[in-house]
């Protein structure tokens, strides 16, 4: 998967080159143009299981973690082919290697990725899974190898974590973490942060990466509210 962004600005669009018989997988709506080399298709999203009940299990994912009923597979039936997307939040577009790492994302963090990535929902613990913001009940765990691109509000900050102590992150802000780390959902301090202003947490523990972006999508819909007309 060769590919291009169109800046550096926090707003780029991602132009993806395809070879003859070529496929990508992308999130559902993010394509904004392809050329005539290009096809899409939507397929139920059966977390690689197919028949009825992996259909089902799919939708019931789609209810209850935000991740779609549908996924959308972008293939080249020709040379040259050509395709460009962009995520739905502002911010920026980061590649991960998939293979010799495997990771683990929040929803809405997933942007496209190479044929040879797969990935299955794996549910949470039932405590994370009821305060949600970080994937509802599933988050996206990858198998297989290859390229994918991930996106953020704000910019997209690598951190390395050496083992020697546990790290705590924001839960809004946290997009994707190495499967060597272990997690854990919980409250910042007091009751829901009223001693502090925060709200959830995600304590990191072990050795391994972690992806954050710098801004807030919540924190963003909260400084709006005050600004948008009541009825009567």
């Amino acid at each position: 998967m060769e590919y291009q962004l169109s800046s550096t600005s926090m707003a780029p669009l991602v132009e993806i080159s395809l070879d003859n018989n070529e496929e990508i997988q992308i999130e559902s709506g993010a394509m904004v143009y392809h050329n005539a080399a290009v096809k899409l298709e939507g397929k139920m999203n059966s977390n690689g299981k197919g028949g009825l009940r992996g259909a089902l299990k799919a939708l019931g994912r789609s209810i209850t973690s935000g991740e779609s009923f549908f996924i959308t597979k972008a293939s080249a039936i020709g040379a040259n082919g050509k395709i460009s997307l962009a995520p739905a939040s502002l911010g920026s577009i980061k590649e991960i290697l998939v293979g010799k790492e495997q990771w683990n994302l929040n929803t809405g963090a997933f942007l496209v990725s190479e044929g040879g990535v797969h990935y299955i929902m794996e549910r949470q613990k039932l405590d994370g899974a009821l305060f949600g913001g970080t994937g509802g009940l599933f988050v996206m765990k990858t198998q297989g190898s290859g390229k994918m691109l991930i996106s953020g509000y704000g910019d997209i900050v690598e951190i390395a974590l050496d083992g020697t102590e546990d790290f705590v992150v924001d839960n809004q802000h946290v997009l994707a973490w190495t499967e060597s780390l272990s997690y854990s959902i919980e409250v910042a301090s007091g009751t829901f942060g009223f001693k502090t202003g925060e709200g959830l947490v995600n304590k990191f523990r072990g050795k391994g990466k972690i992806l954050i972006q710098s801004r807030n999508v919540e924190a963003l819909a909260q400084s709006i509210i005050p600004f948008i007309p009541s009825k009567g």
